[in-house]
């Protein structure tokens, strides 16, 4: 799944008809926003009491213990006393014309600036921006409006897809302010035209003006995408349920609602939310590939096809897109269709060992097993350490009955990723079927603690043991694996065989009548050898 980052954001400053304080007094004194200590009691405030600092400190707070908002909040004001004592040397009231002097004080003399990859999830807490110097456009932009609102500057945020900068607009003069380009100007057209925003009638949140709250709305979303790279299902849930609730026509956060929904298993909330966010925002080919995901979770293959080709008809080097299509058509037994998907994938990204392997496992499915030799091979060479490519190729060894060659290949899966739970399995298969049963043995066991509660490797270790003729090894593992499994036909059966051995003929007849009844056809053989043992 792909998420939607606010990617760039830059603050919009608005100028209130204020006097120009002499005292050093801050335009934010006296708010209640300045003394609340929990996000809930944020979210309660009437829009002009909120901080915006002092909110997105309490983030950072959350975010780590080792964080002392309140230090940070001295730091600022005192920014803002240092750029309202350069404003009073040149007499200037707080207007469009501090812009300059808030540029020129954050970027060339403090030195702050904008990352080319929002990658490190630290750039974009307040506090790393404060500490660092650096930070995303998001990040940047709450710290010039969190410097904006102490100096009285009418700036506000202002978001379009997958960006975010600050305009100043007094009602008479608008500035758009790019913080991730040392403050330079940009006209509307620009954002309109680069971010693609899409027309929308006037409820639409794009290129507005943002209040405070609308801006942490904002914050909420990116939050829950760092929480969900982090693993961390929960608290990205209740980031992003904040982010949809404060801003519920920005298609970004429903996208990105969808994703977590789509990770839970929730399928049916996130096609809500992917079609909500592309009710919004027609034009996003991720959010299209996104709610094909969510389709083919729910096994509609042709609704997820549709998706899919709407997202390459938007994005035509769409990567994903291919490849998830090329699975839809998999999923139909359309193999040429998703052959050439994966071909055109190749041709865009033409060094991926991962487009080779899975065009690989196309012709598997279709059973080109040679022309799926060929590819997997091919990821190799650019990827020898690929579990996955050797995996493959031994499944096709498998299928043309090349046992030595399939075994080779397992064991190459296995030294690379030990813990391949399939390729022990298939390898104890391989060795089984070479009548080697020891080797069988040791691959079963090594499955079995990886996955103890599956009844099928159980039944694999037990029928391994009986044709070691180690029986009661082999009557243990069958019935741990009807334990797991109690209508396991062919463990019962496996069992019936193994009390015989054992010379339990009651256990014998009692298991292999269970079989009978679960539907395994008995010969009348087996059941008068058993009969005879009871009389």
């Amino acid at each position: 799944m792909k998420k939607t980052l606010l990617v760039t954001i830059c603050v919009a400053l608005f100028w209130p008809e204020v006097s120009f304080s002499r005292s050093g007094r801050l335009a934010n004194e006296g708010k209640r926003g300045l003394h609340v200590r929990s996000l809930e009691e944020v979210l309660q405030l009437p829009d002009d009491e909120v901080d915006l600092a002092t909110a997105a400190l309490i983030v950072s707070e959350q975010w780590s213990d080792m964080v002392h908002g309140r230090s940070y909040i001295l730091r600022l004001d005192e920014m803002a006393s240092e750029i309202q004592q350069k404003m009073k040397d040149k007499w200037l009231k707080p207007n469009y014309k501090a812009i300059r002097i808030v540029n020129e004080y954050l970027f060339r003399k403090s030195g702050f600036k904008a990352v080319s990859e929002a990658e490190n999830p630290n750039d974009l807490f307040l506090h790393c921006v404060l500490d660092n110097k650096r930070g995303y456009c998001l990040s940047l932009s709450i710290l010039y409006l969190s410097l904006g609102e102490r100096l009285g500057l009418p700036v506000h945020g202002v978001v379009v897809p997958g960006h975010f900068f600050v305009r100043y607009d007094d009602g008479r003069t608008k500035w758009n302010i790019e913080t991730t380009d040392r403050g330079a100007n940009a006209p509307d057209k620009h954002y309109i035209d680069k971010f693609r925003v899409p027309k929308s009638d006037k409820n639409s949140i794009y290129m507005k003006n943002l209040n405070k709250t609308q801006t942490l709305g904002c914050l909420f979303n990116n939050l829950g995408n760092t929480y969900s790279d982090m693993g961390n299902a929960e608290a990205a849930l209740l980031a992003l349920q904040r982010a949809v609730q404060i801003n519920p026509t920005l298609a970004e956060s429903r996208a990105n609602l969808g994703n977590i929904y789509l990770k839970k298993g929730q399928i049916e909330d996130a096609i809500y939310e992917y079609r909500t966010a592309l009710d919004i925002n027609p034009g996003d080919a991720k959010t299209y590939n996104n709610l094909g995901n969510a389709y083919l979770g729910k096994g509609w293959l042709d609704y997820a096809i549709s998706e899919y080709t709407q997202a390459l008809h938007l994005d035509p080097n769409f990567i994903d897109a291919h490849q998830n299509l090329a699975i839809a058509y998999c999923n139909k037994q359309m193999f040429g269709q998703a052959a050439a998907q994966l071909k055109q994938a190749i041709i865009l990204e033409p060094n991926s060992p991962t487009l080779y392997s899975q065009l690989g496992e196309v012709y598997y499915q279709s059973g080109d097993y040679e022309n799926a030799i060929f590819q997997y091979k091919k990821a190799l060479t650019m990827k020898p350490d690929s579990a996955e490519a050797y995996y493959g190729l031994a499944t096709c060894y498998d299928k043309l009955g090349l046992v030595d060659q399939e075994i080779h290949s397992y064991r190459r899966a296995l030294a690379i990723k030990p813990d391949m739970l399939a390729a022990l399995v298939n390898l104890g298969n391989a060795y089984f079927s070479k009548r080697d049963y020891d080797a069988a043995i040791s691959q079963y066991k090594k499955a079995v603690r990886l996955k103890p509660d599956d009844a099928w490797i159980h039944y694999n270790l037990g029928a391994a043991y009986f044709n070691k003729a180690d029986y009661e090894e082999a009557v243990a593992e069958y019935l741990k694996a009807v334990e797991i499994e109690p209508n396991m036909a062919s463990a019962h059966y496996g069992l019936a065989f193994g009390f015989y051995k054992l010379k339990n003929y009651e256990l014998a007849w009692k298991y292999i009548r269970i079989a009978e009844e679960l539907g395994v056809e008995i010969s009348k053989e087996h059941l008068t050898a058993i009969k005879n043992k009871l009389q």
